[in-house]
């Protein structure tokens, strides 16, 4: 009987190499090759480099020291990043937990009790039995065969929720980065305007009064000072929000690295100093598909739900249990290790389901139109980010028009007030002259730097919408900030 034990472990190690179920197939990349129409090509960035990859963090593409070392902090003390990392190193402890329950289990055993028996039967007397107490150690192994693979699948299943940890702490990433970018330009674009409302007010200021004194002394009517009055106090209604917008841009900058706004001052940032990139690497949608983490993320989602297809599957099959007991069994701990003592159960269980209401079908059924669901979702989730690409692509061709004329707006303004300068050095026209015209350059810079903000932050969004960089993958790990 011995040489039966070694085949029968030999048979239970082949049968559970095998999984009933369907094996996951990574869905094929979309045809298409460009994000927007052909109508739309022909106004696209000529900075667009469609087919390329960046090789380096994309935020470094602005050129600001201060910006980086905010990107490091974050990515470093952000609480979000970091409950996400604990949050993927425990779906890794659970693959282990799974792959551990597919091997045999042992355990070491103790066993104290008090029983008593009936009458028991001796040739023609009959005995009673009285009370007694039993002691029993030793060694318990039990190990259930993955027969048709319903553990295999089990393990594959919870890798896959694995996978969709990884890809979202991956989406955090980039999101967070992004966050960090856009209130950092916000911030500085908003010092920027706060600056030039500022100016506009100046010359709101000496105009009214001018105007004051022109009237004085007959040279104005009560309706010119009204309409001075009504610019000065439209344009000084523009300076609350922007500082709020200020205030709020810090705070949340403090919150995205982690700190309490209370406790935190923003570093320095230049507008001016921020360039845009000479050249936007622009990755293929094929390639976006295996590159951007919500969609990787949402892939691992479908893996999992193909998992729980043979899961189910499994279940309706037999299964089978080996168990082998070697134990000590005495009256009194003394006697618990004498040879005499010794004692052993082999055993081996089937469970074949027969009858369950229809229980493991309907199960069944669940997890196939899971399995759609999930199918659809990522479909969805594909085609939005196709469409996130296509609306940054669109708004950056737009902005290049919008920056052209606030650029030319802000040219021709200057050049009005130089001229007003010289005529005034000349003797041909007076102060009012100089104010109106530096008031027109300070709205028109106003105005440049909401274009040249757009722009900035619309470039922000094209790289978070290409799901950052490609080295994003080896700086998000469970183990490292």
């Amino acid at each position: 009987m011995k040489p039966a034990i070694p085949l029968v472990l030999s048979l239970a190690f082949g049968l559970s190499a095998c999984a009933v179920g369907p094996d996951f197939k990574t869905p094929d990349a979309p045809a298409t090759k460009t994000y927007i129409s052909e109508q739309e090509i022909l106004t696209q960035d000529q900075r667009v480099q469609l087919g390329q990859q960046i090789a380096v963090e994309w935020w470094t593409l602005f050129g600001s020291h201060e910006l980086d070392g905010l990107i490091r902090r974050a990515i470093a003390e952000n609480h979000g990043m970091s409950a996400a990392r604990e949050t993927l190193a425990q779906a890794q402890a659970a693959v282990s937990a799974e792959r551990g329950s597919l091997l045999p289990q042992a355990s070491l055993d103790a066993l104290a009790g008090r029983q008593k028996y009936g009458v028991a039967l001796f040739g023609p007397s009959n005995f009673f039995i009285p009370p007694f107490t039993y002691y029993e150690a030793g060694p318990a192994f039990s190990w259930t065969i993955d027969l048709f693979g319903g553990g295999q699948r089990r393990v594959e299943r919870q890798q896959a929720l694995t996978d969709y940890q990884q890809q979202e702490l991956g989406a955090l990433y980039v999101a967070l980065t992004g966050n960090v970018v856009s209130q950092s330009i916000e911030l500085a674009a908003v010092q920027s305007q706060i600056d030039a409302a500022q100016e506009v007010v100046r010359t709101d200021e000496k105009l009214l009064a001018m105007t004051r004194a022109a009237q004085d002394a007959g040279a104005a009517t009560r309706m010119d000072v009204l309409n001075a009055q009504s610019r000065l106090a439209a344009d000084r209604a523009k300076l609350p929000e922007l500082k709020q917008r200020y205030s709020q841009s810090t705070h949340m900058l403090a919150v995205l690295v982690g700190q309490s706004p209370g406790d935190w001052t923003a570093p320095h940032l230049n507008l001016n100093q921020l360039r845009v990139p000479s050249s936007l690497p622009v990755s293929l949608p094929s390639e976006l598909v295996h590159k951007r983490p919500d969609i990787l993320a949402a892939e691992a989602n479908l893996h999992a739900a193909s998992a729980t297809i043979g899961i189910a599957t499994a279940n309706q099959y037999p299964t089978l249990t080996l168990s082998a007991d070697m134990f000590q069994e005495a009256l009194t701990p003394s006697r618990l290790f004498y040879g005499a003592s010794n004692a052993w159960a082999l055993a081996g269980g089937l469970s074949v389901p027969v009858f369950n209401g229809g229980t493991l079908s309907a199960q069944k059924k669940e997890a196939e139109h899971a399995y759609q669901a999930a199918l659809s979702q990522y479909q969805q989730t594909v085609v939005r980010a196709f469409g996130q690409v296509a609306d940054a692509l669109t708004a950056l061709s737009h902005d290049d028009e919008a920056l052209k004329a606030m650029n030319e707006s802000e040219s021709v303004a200057q050049a009005a007030l130089d001229v007003a300068r010289k005529r005034q050095e000349a003797g041909s026209s007076g102060l009012l002259d100089i104010e109106l015209a530096r008031r027109s350059y300070a709205l028109a810079r106003l105005q440049r730097l909401e274009a040249q903000t757009r722009q900035l932050l619309d470039v922000t969004q094209l790289f978070v919408a290409l799901g950052g960089s490609p080295t994003d993958k080896h700086r998000v790990s469970a183990s490292s900030p």
